[in-house]
């Protein structure tokens, strides 16, 4: 018996094959495309995503060697981005032009930003549980946004779809809801049940969406709600066709994709430890017993990966889409990355190696180069989309060793937002004793190396090569019954893993040191804003 995983990420849509013990078959993927037609717009096509998908489950069932006869279940995981369909399914344009197809904005999209802000003025009980701060990449502020600048297009959306929920349409037609999408990007309080009495009424009329409310309005928006993992159906002839799979394939109550990473790490790490999926941004997610309120950190939400129990999800809004934008400035790039594709290599690879010769423990070469990575904004624990990003200590120098510099001290500014978030979270009274990791910076051993240094914990790393992919595989599972449960799930199928300690001792307190000036940093930009606001 086999099960797929389906990981659609921001860049790219996966599959992976695998076994009943969770080892990996076969993986493939395919790119999706993104349009930025406006600053801080992001688009993609339902119809490019899904096809990107069935080309990656072909490809990877024949790689595995598997007969499709022999899958029994398939979990979808996706980015938290909005997809839009009238009332027959058809996809509704939400590019400034109306391009046809484009009916999915994509999570980083900023468009909503005083959105957010004026709800966050409104205020209201679900925002409790959002750290007190809704996000411009929530839904809710996205769709007052569309309700107001494309009021004819929001009113024609009779489906407002979180997208791994509408990957779970596409595949099967069921038309419920993820309790992990609606309570983390939704604003439905989850603890409140599952019939559809977590939608607060007064909190979408207050903030000018009643559209959205009653019993016609809230079938827009989800009426029947499942937890992780419930088989919603199975494989659809038309679907079935398309993926190239018998029809009536188990499928499973979808996860946003930070979440299926936690459900593919957790079972191999501490009963403490914090996951950290860390690709294009980061997520940093603790599972509790009792609910937990970090002003800044999303949640406490209740059953959004496992039942009975409540998350908090921290994060970074740009990670490796910063490692890339800082890199991609530097005028000693175009030759760094050059070389890197004749040998066949990745840039960072070649800076590894630079680094390695400037010194033996390269850690203290970035002690008069500091970077503050807010570039995208801060997710958490500032909660301050508005931020940006800045770099101190450059010099005259232009090539490859002060770009070595630049990367080093971008990787370590990322290890320090995990420590503040870490701090947060812990103060709040989660215990946390290790960081689980995935995506794609596990790969990077010297970006793993500064986490665990810089926040003094030891950092496992999974060695199951698609530990995202995983996590969706074991919503299959459990859709197809070869599970009980998906915590039963993340014990059977658990990876082994790899421990990163900290070293402490001197190099413990050069990051301490450097951490203050990363918090000293983000104080400054702020008084950088109020003195320009002020003029």
């Amino acid at each position: 018996m086999t099960f797929i995983g389906i990981d659609v990420g921001t860049g790219s849509a996966r599959a992976g094959v695998f076994d009943e013990r969770g080892t990996l078959l076969a993986a493939s993927g395919r790119e999706i495309t993104m349009w930025r037609p406006r600053p801080g717009w992001a688009q993609q096509s339902s119809a490019d995503i899904w096809e990107s998908i069935c080309a990656a489950v072909r490809e990877a069932v024949a790689a595995s060697g598997v007969r499709p006869e022999e899958v029994a279940g398939l979990g979808f995981d996706a980015t938290c981005s909005l997809v839009l369909a009238d009332a027959a399914d058809r996809p509704v344009s939400i590019g400034p032009e109306g391009a046809a197809g484009q009916d999915v904005i994509v999570w980083m999209d900023h468009r909503a930003l005083s959105d957010a802000e004026e709800i966050n003025a409104i205020g209201g009980a679900p925002l409790r549980h959002v750290g007190e701060v809704i996000s411009p990449e929530m839904q809710m502020p996205k769709l007052r946004w569309l309700q107001r600048e494309m009021p004819h297009r929001f009113a024609r959306a009779a489906h407002l779809w979180d997208l791994p929920d509408w990957l779970v349409w596409r595949a099967c037609g069921s038309r419920a809801r993820s309790l992990c999408s609606l309570v983390c990007k939704w604003t439905y309080l989850g603890h409140l049940g599952l019939e559809g009495e977590g939608w607060d009424d007064d909190f979408l009329s207050t903030i000018g969406l009643d559209a959205l409310t009653g019993p016609e309005g809230h079938a827009r928006i989800g009426t029947e709600i499942a937890t992780p993992g419930t088989r919603l159906g199975g494989l659809t002839a038309l679907a079935a066709a398309e993926l190239g799979l018998p029809e009536g394939i188990a499928v499973g109550a979808s996860l946003i994709d930070a979440y299926a990473g936690a459900l593919g790490t957790l079972g191999a790490g501490a009963a403490q430890s914090l996951a950290m999926i860390a690709g294009t941004s980061t997520c940093h997610i603790a599972v509790t017993a009792e609910p937990a309120y970090v002003p800044g950190v999303w949640g406490p939400y209740f059953g959004a990966l496992l039942p009975g129990l409540w998350v908090n999800e921290g994060g970074q809004s740009a990670a490796g889409a910063l490692i890339d934008a800082l890199l991609a400035r530097h005028g000693a790039y175009p030759s760094l990355r050059a070389e890197a594709l004749a040998a066949g290599r990745h840039p960072a690879t070649l800076l590894d190696a630079r680094l390695s010769e400037m010194a033996e423990d390269t850690a203290t070469l970035t002690r008069s180069r500091h970077v503050q990575p807010d570039a995208h904004g801060n997710r958490s624990p500032l909660a301050a989309p508005w931020r940006r990003g800045g770099i101190d200590g450059i010099t005259l120098d232009t090539g490859r060793d002060d770009l070595a510099l630049d990367y080093l001290a971008t990787l370590q500014a990322l290890a320090y937002g995990t420590r503040h978030i870490l701090e947060e979270v812990r103060a709040a009274g989660a215990a946390i004793d290790s960081i689980v990791v995935s995506g794609g910076l596990a790969k990077n051993a010297l970006y793993l190396r500064e986490t665990a240094d810089a926040c003094g914990v030891p950092v496992i790393v999974p060695e199951a090569r698609e530990p995202v992919l995983l996590g969706s595989a074991m919503l299959g599972a459990v859709a197809a019954g070869a599970q009980r449960s998906l915590a039963e799930a993340m014990r059977a199928m658990a990876p082994a893993v790899e421990e990163i300690a900290p070293r402490g001792g001197a190099i413990a307190a050069y990051h301490d040191a450097k951490y203050r000036v990363f918090r000293r940093m983000q104080a400054d930009h702020a008084a950088y804003r109020e003195i320009m606001a002020a003029g």
